[in-house]
């Protein structure tokens, strides 16, 4: 997936950037899915994300797991390591109802 795929996208979107290998990807996962069921209006996408990857580097991805949460291809926010499913409820509340700039 390209950023200018990600940027062509309509509706609701979740891009989750991380690694297979790592711990607290591995840990927030629950909580994701968790939090995500409650939205099945919106698409999740996981980017295996690490050294050379483009993709997050567009995105300035530092720290993972990274949600990006996106509405017609704009970002309207993220979260970076969330260990609790109520801020990512929130994030996704507020993307749906955010109008993108």
């Amino acid at each position: 997936m390209t950023k200018e795929e990600i940027e062509q996208l309509q509706g609701l979107t979740v891009i989750e950037f991380g690694a297979s290998w790592c711990g607290y990807c591995k840990a927030a996962q629950a909580i994701i899915s968790k939090a995500l069921l409650h939205y099945p209006n919106v698409k999740h996408f996981k980017i295996e994300d690490g050294k050379g990857q483009r993709l997050g580097r567009q995105y300035a991805v530092k720290l993972w797991p990274t949600l990006v949460f996106i509405k017609d291809g704009v970002e309207i926010s993220r979260l970076v390591r969330p260990t609790d499913e109520q801020v990512i409820s929130d994030a996704l509340n507020q993307m749906n109802n955010e109008t993108p700039h």
